[in-house]
């Protein structure tokens, strides 16, 4: 059961990232995804000095407010500075980050909070970290819970703006000609990803959550070019990742996120050599 428990979780994960990866590829904001998961951590510490406790959702608000001023600023030294896109993330993420670790080392030292639980994670806890009824039954795994109406608020996010994202993800200017603000959809899509990521900090920490973010979505990319078949093959994609990862960590018995990342690494290079063997 334990097996079932956490292939679910990656599935849930790899998912979630898949979907939203999608739009960031196409979108060539890949590593925007990578600003996210690092900046945040200086929101997760902050929100953990106010609440006193890594299980609030103070957490998640915490972390999700940075997400979207790490957007906020990329975009502003952008514009304003006048930066290319790439230096934006990079001096942005590096230092929100070193912030974060810095309160981390100094602070938070006698905490349940450091370096390796953010950004590692632990995989193999989802199935003994259980929620429970007033009366005591069991519900099921925390981590599985969230990440479930975390994947439930994409998929409807998706389906109830899909030709808003559609237009302003593949024609910018037209969707700004006919009314549609992009930068409106923009900071949407970046919040869902700040969400996505602080939801899957404890299950495979932020820098795998960053491979799930691209690896499964750009592994569709190199085989269509219809959105619809490519949020679909990315998602068949991480959950053949979130799978075979498993199954590869118990044989080699070794870091099962890490594990679920680089059966999703494979399945980008068999994607690739299959479509060079077809050219």
């Amino acid at each position: 059961m334990d097996a079932f428990w956490i292939i679910l979780t990656g599935s849930l994960v790899a998912v979630s990232c898949a979907l939203l990866g999608s739009f960031l590829v196409l979108r060539k904001m890949s590593m925007v995804g990578d600003a996210i998961s690092h900046s945040v951590l200086p929101g997760i510490v902050i929100a953990f000095f106010i609440a006193g406790s890594m299980q609030s959702i103070w957490m998640l608000v915490g972390a999700g407010i940075l997400g979207i001023l790490t957007t906020f600023l990329i975009e502003f030294f952008h514009q304003k500075g006048k930066l290319q896109t790439d230096a934006s993330i990079g001096v942005t993420f590096t230092w929100l980050f070193a912030l974060g670790v810095i309160l981390v080392t100094y602070y938070a030292g006698n905490a349940h909070i450091d370096q390796d639980c953010i950004l590692h994670g632990e995989i193999a806890y989802v199935p003994i970290d259980l929620v429970y009824t007033s009366s005591g039954d069991i519900i099921g795994p925390k981590a599985v819970i969230i990440l479930s109406l975390v994947l439930t608020l994409i998929i409807t996010f998706i389906l109830l703006f899909y030709k808003e994202l559609f237009v302003t993800t593949f024609d910018p200017s037209f969707a700004s000609a006919i009314g549609i603000s992009t930068s409106k959809w923009h900071y949407a899509i970046m919040s869902l990803v700040s969400l996505t990521t602080v939801a899957s900090f404890e299950s495979v920490g932020a820098i795998l959550v960053v491979a799930l973010l691209i690896s499964p979505a750009a592994s569709a990319y190199l085989i269509t070019n219809q959105l619809k078949l490519m949020l679909l093959l990315s998602s068949v994609f991480g959950i053949l990742s979130a799978f075979l990862g498993y199954w590869f960590s118990y044989f080699l018995d070794g870091s099962i996120a890490g594990a679920m990342v680089t059966i999703s690494g494979l399945i980008f290079l068999a994607c690739y050599i299959f479509i060079q063997l077809k050219k």
